[in-house]
């Protein structure tokens, strides 16, 4: 059995019908990302903007497969819910909370909902390195505060498991700023609903999370002086742990390159248009 949980402060309940929870399931708006199981989208409660996530439950199937590979399944918004917290916790700018809900008995069909404030005219890293627009300078200084944000992240045993520079991001305006202050970069970790908790430094969810951010760095420019700049400014680690995130990041620019998975990851964008 689940506890049904509902927490929407009043500003957004007036605006909603009588039955708040099947409103927020029912919002529509821009999507973002429409898989199944799961939709993001901005959406405009009032005259705020707002993006939400609603899980519409998992499937059996999804589920065993978890399992069999002894993965516990991430069955909706909570898991996001609690990294937030977590998050602010321990200083890591994320998307701030606004609202969220869980109900449901059965696993399979939990439905569940995670609303955010919207960060505004953002921009990630991965697109400030495709556009070109940042300097040796400027590259260097995201490149510390990227791995500052990791340091934080897996001291405090949370593993992202989505931990690419698509999910750093920071306010255009504060992009184009070409200064080198460390402080002054407001950069925000998002998209949290994989997170894994009580994580050791050097577990093979952390190392994957490393992998992730290695294989992203490679494939927007970054280099091997680059790389040596992660590592000193990260947690100490060593070198069988930084073989094996190597290893796995090269796999994963493999895979990412290979005729399939860019089939899917087209099909995937085509939805969303």
């Amino acid at each position: 059995m689940f506890k049904t949980i509902l927490q929407v402060p009043a500003p957004i309940k007036v605006y909603l019908t009588s039955d708040i929870f099947d409103a927020c399931m029912q919002l529509q708006g821009q999507a973002f990302r429409d898989v199944p199981g799961r939709k993001t989208m901005r959406v405009e409660i009032g005259s705020k903007s707002y993006f939400i996530k609603q899980h519409f439950g998992v499937g059996w199937k999804e589920i065993v497969k978890n399992l069999t590979v002894l993965k516990w399944p991430i069955l909706g918004a909570m898991t996001e819910v609690r990294a937030i917290k977590a998050c602010e916790k321990i200083g890591i700018k994320t998307t701030p909370l606004v609202a969220y809900g869980q109900r449901g008995c059965n696993p399979a069909n939990l439905q569940s909902f995670v609303l955010t404030e919207d960060l505004g005219d953002i921009i990630s890293l991965e697109e400030l390195c495709e556009n070109g627009n940042m300097t040796a300078e400027m590259k260097r200084v995201m490149l510390v505060a990227v791995a500052n944000v990791a340091a934080k992240l897996h001291a405090a045993g949370l593993a992202h498991r989505d931990f690419y520079l698509c999910h750093f991001v920071l306010s255009r305006s504060n992009a184009h700023n070409n200064h080198a202050d460390l402080h002054l970069i407001d950069l925000h970790l998002i998209d949290l609903h994989r997170t894994l908790f009580n994580q050791t430094n050097n577990s093979q969810a952390i190392m994957k999370d490393m992998a992730g951010l290695v294989f992203s760095m490679w494939q927007n420019g970054f280099n091997a002086e680059d790389l040596t700049v992660l590592k000193s400014q990260y947690l100490p680690q060593s070198p069988q742990f930084w073989e094996k995130v190597e290893k796995r990041a090269g796999a994963l620019l493999a895979k990412y390159n290979s005729q399939k998975f860019q089939a899917r990851l087209n099909q995937e964008r085509a939805k969303i248009k």
